[in-house]
Parts: C-alpha cells; structure tokens; sequence
C-alpha cells in the first residue's frame, strides 16, 4: 500500500515510459481492456460494474465512456490513488479503499494487472474475496501479464513499481476458476503488435488463441442458482480443452 501511495502522483507517467517501447502509451492499453470488456463481457448497457484495484481510475474512466449507462465503481488499496480518480468518476460512481462503501452486488468485477503485485499464497483469497461480490450469473475478469511473451518480462523488469512482480501463467489463473461458484468462461490472449505494427491489429481478435500475446483475460462466471447457465454449453466445451474436470 505505501509503495503504490507514494506512485499515486506520477503513476500514468511511470507507466507511459515503462511502454515506451511499443509506441503507446498507458491510455492505449486501459482503452484495449475496457474495449474487450465492451464486447465481449457486458451483456447489459445497465451493468454495475466494479474496477478492483483500479489505481487513479484510467481503466475506470474508459469503462464509463465505452459501456455507457452502467455504473463503474472502483476499489484500490492505496488512498493517494483514489484521491486522484477524477472528478467526473467520482460523481457517477464511487471509489474507495474500504470494500464496505461499495454496493454488496456486481454484474462486472475486472481485476487488471493486480494479481501479480500480490503474493501467491493470497492470491486465491483475494480473487474469492473480490467474486463474494458477483451478482448470480455475473462475470469476473482478470487480465494479466503473459510470463510467455519476452517483451512483457522485459518491461516487467525495467518498471519500479513491478519490483515485487511475480507473474502468473494463464494455468495458475485459471486454476482458481476450478470447482466452487466461479466457472470458467473464456481465456484470450490480448495485445499482440506494437504501434509500428499497427496495420496488423486488424488481425487481432483472430488471434486470442495464440499464447504469444503480451497479456491475457480469463473470463470466469458466477454460476446462477437452479444450475441455469446461459453459456453453459460454450463453458463445458472450452472446459474439456483445457483438461479442467
């Protein structure tokens, strides 16, 4: 927490230079995050949605413009960071540091590059104490780093912030969706070329089975009582690939 508060000030600064390298800067990415979350995760233009460890609130502050009347609240450990989520956030939602000033239910809980700040040993509970918000049939997204993509550990590597970094395979993540009330949506393989590269990009959303993107979303739902599942069907079969019982 004292680490990321004493970020908080220069934090988009930060991790523009860290992604220098691609060409783009921090906003490119957030707007990549909550452009898939747009399209492949809302179902309803009136989902509350929940930003977890939403730092200043750039992928917030995208969510709000791309999923237009929906609700996007943010939650982050660090109080310096929500002291500087603006003023337009704040008034459509809130953002906070204690999980009790938040609503008790959620359509939508994104969970972005947080996971690999924490500890392995915590990392089940806090996925568990993040989904104990999820409305029946609701859908929790993480997207992380791919420990896979050598470009990716090599901005991992130079990032002061990422100092305590501990990436997680995609194996690990979706390990965590196994049994419970969670199920197991969707895995994809985001972010693949870089800005001098841009004319490829069209290709992308053909690629999310390739594991060489720079990060990947592991989509997981709540499942809904009377064991009704409206991707049920899709659920089982990606489940059957991927060797999950």
């Amino acid at each position: 927490m004292a680490a990321f508060d004493s970020f908080a000030a220069n934090y988009q600064d930060l991790v523009n230079e860290n992604v220098r390298i691609t060409g783009e800067s921090s906003d490119y990415f957030a707007a990549y995050k909550a452009r898939y979350i747009a399209r492949k995760v809302v179902c309803s233009q009136t989902s509350r949605i929940l930003d977890y460890g939403c730092g200043v609130g750039l992928l917030a502050g995208h969510l709000m413009r791309m999923v237009r009347g929906s609700r996007v609240d943010g939650f982050d450990v660090s109080k310096e960071s929500i002291e500087r989520v603006s003023a337009d956030l704040q008034t459509q939602g809130t953002f906070a540091t204690n999980l009790e000033n938040l609503a008790k239910e959620y359509d939508v809980i994104v969970i972005s590059n947080v996971l690999h700040h924490v500890h392995p040993k915590d990392r089940e509970g806090l996925i568990r104490q993040a989904a104990s918000r999820l409305a029946p049939g609701g859908k929790l997204v993480v997207f992380e780093h791919n420990p896979i993509n050598p470009l990716t550990r090599w901005a991992v590597s130079q990032c002061v912030f990422d100092e305590d970094a501990i990436l997680l395979p995609n194996g690990e993540a979706r390990g965590y969706f196994q049994g419970g009330e969670l199920r197991l949506v969707r895995l994809d393989y985001i972010v693949f070329f870089p800005r001098w590269l841009m004319w490829l990009r069209s290709l992308e959303p053909f690629l999310q089975w390739c594991p060489l993107g720079a990060q990947y979303a592991v989509v997981a739902q709540k499942i809904m009582s009377h064991s009704h599942d409206v991707e049920g069907g899709w659920v089982e079969q990606q489940r059957s690939k991927m060797g999950i019982s």
